[in-house]
């Protein structure tokens, strides 16, 4: 599949005439052309004929990038360059906004597309009557080859395109090979849900490498269930298990869109009980369909289309209250998919919350057993799917996965159920479980429902496993797995926060989103200016720019393990209080009342603490700084002891300090 609207050699498009190119181009398009782009079109055409005359090489208008669901105004290879062109046709300025966007698409090469991995690649942003211009060029600190925004008009562009090739001398791309080259991108989430809804396939918008078990594999593993499910009208449910980061929300939302067709009356729904998540995913398709709209000269309501992504994508609480209006009514959806099963509550919080909140006196089921009954209404099929991570249980009366199978064992004796052979795994405490359904003839165990690469650090594979070794006190283990991934994954130590922020704006290019994050119990970073006690929306937190002071950017406002679970940043910096401490004992586990710390000594608060830091620490898609403060001998809230002994710790895995 061409990924371009028009290429050619330079040689040939500067003999072809502008009108032949432009009806190449509008013939290729998706959308219908209005003048101001046939007209924006024909002057980048007249600009670049008039730049390119001394140059050979190929060039690519309207060059697809399916992960941002964007096209590069025109891509050029020309010697040992990469360039990646935008256009500002009119334009007197470079607003920050286009140099983010110039420099993503560059980096989306970088990072993504095999054969511009090793190249030097030239973002180039072209303000057209801008009278000044910014022409320096030179590489980023990353040390990739990547050449910082250059800002150009279009009088300057042909001296900046001499200026770029002097610079980076090398032997010249072989085209046919560059344009053969897999794009391999790794979205994180928010990115992913919009190209899947948008219509994107997964295996467009995922790596497909041999060291990662294919997402697509996974994918359709669960979509034959589904079927099979179908034809036989029986019911079924399916446990896919994954490492942190390593795609089990996006096998979900691929789920969910290639089972939702409204003709044929075939519902599915995305669940999850993880409040910001849902709402950050609804306000992105929201505002992703509604751009796209725009664009294509079409005007949409915001509300009308936020009402359809509600169907899609639904707060697992709202799902179960909507079950309780009648008892016997099945859901429109035959197939339901839970994210972070593991998180639903078991019996005694349910029944709380429903005593409580909804005034039910006699609720006596748990959230899954409820859910799988919801499901079994149905009178010919319906198909579960439940998403489960290990060790991402943060919160009280969160079941883990034993209350799903308990619930099978004791409600549904003819349900189908599909299992991750990883399931048994220490970290899913199920194997006792297990037993109990061993029995049963339609228990199936299914390699392809387990993701075992994260997908989240696209440029380290081992760092949930580097995070495990760290929380579960093997140093000497983790120290061998940091030097797997520390040329690929910077994570830097530092006990000053303004050293982490620098450290965090000068590692991020374009727009890469950055931030704080610590867990909920970090009750004494007060004096750092860092209260988890003020509120934060996390909608503004993870979609707003850097023009807004509520975003991440700004590194005012932090969020906690229950706002950034199942989400992702780019960089992260972590700050670490005195409520999860390192001792020679190991960790010693607090939360702060009133003014003093008190040791939790409940076992099961003590793993959701645990859990609190795993979350954080494996947010990072590209690397993070771990901030260790360094307490205050006058403040007895903050000792140095209550610090140093971590701070120790991460210094003896071997973790750089800045």
């Amino acid at each position: 599949m061409r990924r371009e609207y028009y290429s050619d050699t330079i040689t040939n498009f500067l003999k072809t005439t502008s009108d032949e190119i432009l009806g190449k181009l509008a013939r290729s398009s998706d959308f219908a052309l209005e003048q101001t782009q046939r007209d924006a079109w024909l002057e980048e055409i007249q600009i670049l004929k008039s730049a390119l005359q001394p140059y050979k090489g190929s060039i690519y208008f309207e060059y697809s990038i399916p992960r941002m669901g964007k096209r590069i105004d025109v891509v050029l290879i020309i010697g040992s360059v990469i360039f990646v062109l935008e256009f500002k046709v009119g334009e007197k300025e470079f607003p920050p906004y286009a140099i983010d966007q110039v420099w993503d698409y560059a980096l989306d090469l970088k990072n993504f597309h095999e054969t511009s991995h090793e190249h030097y690649i030239a973002p180039i942003l072209i303000a057209t009557k801008a009278k000044t211009a910014s022409t320096a060029v030179y590489t980023t600190l990353h040390n990739d080859k990547l050449i910082h925004p250059i800002k150009s008009n279009e009088e300057l562009l042909s001296q900046v395109i001499m200026s770029v090739i002097s610079f980076a001398e090398g032997e010249n791309i072989n085209v046919e090979q560059w344009e053969a080259g897999r794009y391999q991108p790794t979205p994180n989430i928010i990115e992913a849900a919009m190209a899947l809804y948008s219509g994107h396939s997964v295996s467009e918008i995922s790596r497909s490498d041999a060291s990662a078990i294919n997402l697509s594999q996974t994918s359709d593993a669960v979509s034959d269930i589904i079927r099979c499910s179908k034809e036989k009208s029986q019911k079924s449910i399916c446990f896919v298990t994954g490492v942190p980061g390593s795609g089990k929300t996006l096998v979900g939302l691929n789920i969910a869109t290639k089972h939702f067709d409204k003709d044929n009356e075939l519902y599915s729904v995305f669940l999850s009980g993880n409040g910001p998540l849902v709402e950050i995913l609804r306000e992105a398709l929201t505002r992703d369909r509604v751009r796209q709209a725009k664009e294509k000269g079409k005007r949409l309501k915001k509300g009308e289309v936020k009402s359809e992504v509600k169907l899609f994508i639904q707060n697992v609480h709202n799902f179960r209250d909507e079950g309780l209006i009648d008892i016997k009514r099945p859901p429109i959806e035959h197939v339901a998919l839970f994210d972070e099963a593991q998180r639903a509550w078991d019996l005694e919080q349910t029944a709380k919350f429903m005593h409580r909140k909804r005034g039910h006196i006699n609720f006596h089921a748990s959230e899954p057993e409820f859910l799988i009954s919801c499901l079994d209404r149905h009178p010919d099929w319906a198909v579960v799917v439940c998403l489960i991570g290990g060790g991402q249980e943060i919160n009280t009366g969160e079941a883990g996965i034993s209350e799903w199978i308990e619930s099978l064992d004791r409600s549904f004796p003819n349900w189908h159920v599909y299992i991750s052979p990883r399931l048994t795994d220490s970290e899913y405490s199920t194997e006792k479980v297990l037993g109990k359904i061993k029995a049963r003839k339609n228990v199936t165990y299914k390699e392809e429902l387990h993701l075992s690469v994260s997908m989240r650090s696209f440029r380290a594979e081992h760092v949930s496993l580097l995070v495990k070794q760290l929380l579960d006190l093997q140093p000497e283990e983790a120290q061998k797995t940091l030097k797997k991934i520390q040329d690929k994954y910077p994570i830097v130590i530092t006990r000053d926060l303004a050293n982490a922020k620098k450290w965090l704006k000068a590692q991020a290019r374009g727009s890469e989103r950055y931030g704080i994050v610590v867990s909920s119990q970090a009750e004494r970073l007060k004096p750092h200016a860092i209260d988890v006690k003020s509120p934060v929306d996390p909608i503004h937190w993870f979609l707003d720019g850097k023009e807004d002071v509520r975003s991440s950017y700004y590194l005012e406002d932090v969020v906690t393990e229950f706002d950034v679970q199942g989400l992702e940043l780019d960089w992260a910096c972590v700050t670490w209080d005195a409520d999860f401490r390192h001792t020679e004992n190991g960790w010693e586990h607090f939360s702060f009342v009133g003014d003093k710390w008190n040791r939790i000594k409940k076992p099961e608060r003590q793993h959701y603490l645990k859990n609190a830091y795993r979350v954080l620490l494996t947010r990072a898609r590209q690397g993070m700084v771990i901030v260790v403060p360094s307490g205050n001998s006058e403040d007895l809230t903050r000792k140095h002891e209550y610090y140093d002994p971590t701070f120790e710790y991460l210094q003896e895995i071997g973790f750089t300090t800045i």
